[in-house]
């Protein structure tokens, strides 16, 4: 069964934006990466695995998979079997944006909304 899990936001102030998700809602800090021309914050409420991205810049080709500025990046589902699920997209219209081996699959719904399928348990929630 597919189950949103992960919801991934690009934001402007890391910082900020953890203080607000942590005092709001409960959100705690579970890893902080920079990688590939970005800030990554992992945070979790023990269920659902939220990720606040800051991007150099906003003519990195993933800082405007979803547009420019503050928005929702994508958000993420845990599935049984991500290839199978990636097959389902593809017959409903939607277009695969990562290559077959990619532990996160994300794709465009035909609407314009960006996701990605992982495996059950990606996300530790």
């Amino acid at each position: 069964m597919a189950k949103i899990v992960h919801i991934s936001l690009k934001v402007e102030d890391i910082e900020a934006s953890s203080a607000f998700y942590r005092d709001v809602f409960g959100f705690e800090i579970v890893r902080t990466e920079t990688k590939a021309g970005r800030v990554t914050r992992g945070m979790t409420d023990g269920t659902m695995d939220l990720t606040l991205m800051r991007y150099d810049s906003e003519d990195a080709p993933e800082a405007t998979i979803s547009g420019r500025g503050p928005c929702i990046h994508h958000f993420g589902i845990e599935v049984d079997d991500r290839h199978a699920f990636a097959a389902k997209v593809r017959a409903a219209g939607g277009e695969i944006l990562s290559k077959p081996e990619a532990k996160a699959i994300k794709f465009r719904t035909p609407h314009g909304i960006v996701a990605e399928v992982v495996d059950e348990g990606a996300f530790g929630g």
